[in-house]
């Protein structure tokens, strides 16, 4: 069945997959957590007016899109944007048509690292995703990611997070106009930071 989504229908979609993240994921997820999806969502439609976005339904496939985006670590942890694809699948292929489907999709798969997004909607959920790079709160989530790496055996001490962070941002840059004018600046502020911590660490 195939139907209009509309503003309360999405907030009802919204509603019923982060319980599902809150009751399904994996406690030790720190970073990768329903407060990360409601981030994501947020920035989504913050760039989205930035960029003049203004279709309802592209607007609607952008948020179902931010919404599922890290759905997967319900079922793994590496690779997990192919599992978020076909959960997102799953649950809306009577509410999105086949080609918005893999509107989605393209959208879930651009937030891969490396990301490789090709569209401006692409765009904007691989700059919303990571958008915390560029803000105040860095510090802070990037903590929690710390934490969750940690945890997961991905690094063992401060000093390979710190190595790794480093190259992180180094190889990341923001796609759209508005996250470079926005968060770029606070984002190099952060990595001259991280680099000076480095130096010290090694004297």
């Amino acid at each position: 069945m195939y139907y209009e989504i509309t503003d309360s229908g999405f907030l009802k979609l919204k509603s019923r997959i982060l319980e599902r993240l809150r009751t399904g994921l994996d406690p030790r997820l720190t970073y990768h957590s329903p407060e990360h999806t409601e981030d994501v969502i947020q920035e989504v439609g913050r760039l989205a007016a930035a960029e003049n976005i203004t279709d309802p339904r592209l607007l609607h496939l952008m948020n179902i899109a931010a919404l599922f985006h890290d759905t997967g670590f319900l079922r793994s942890y590496k690779g997990h944007e192919e599992d978020s694809c076909a959960i997102m699948r799953d649950t809306c292929s009577g509410m999105l048509n086949e080609p918005e489907l893999k509107l989605v999709e393209g959208m879930i798969m651009a937030t891969q690292i490396p990301q490789s997004p090709a569209t401006l909607p692409e765009m904007i959920i691989c700059d919303a995703d990571l958008d915390y790079l560029g803000r105040d709160d860095f510090e802070t989530i990037s903590n929690t990611l710390k934490i969750e790496f940690m945890t997961f055996g991905v690094i063992k001490n401060d000093e390979e997070w710190d190595r790794l962070q480093v190259s992180f941002f180094n190889s990341h840059h923001y796609f759209t106009r508005t996250s470079m004018r926005e968060r770029c600046p606070v984002k190099m502020k952060h990595l001259e930071l991280l680099k000076q911590k480095l130096v010290k660490s090694s004297l």
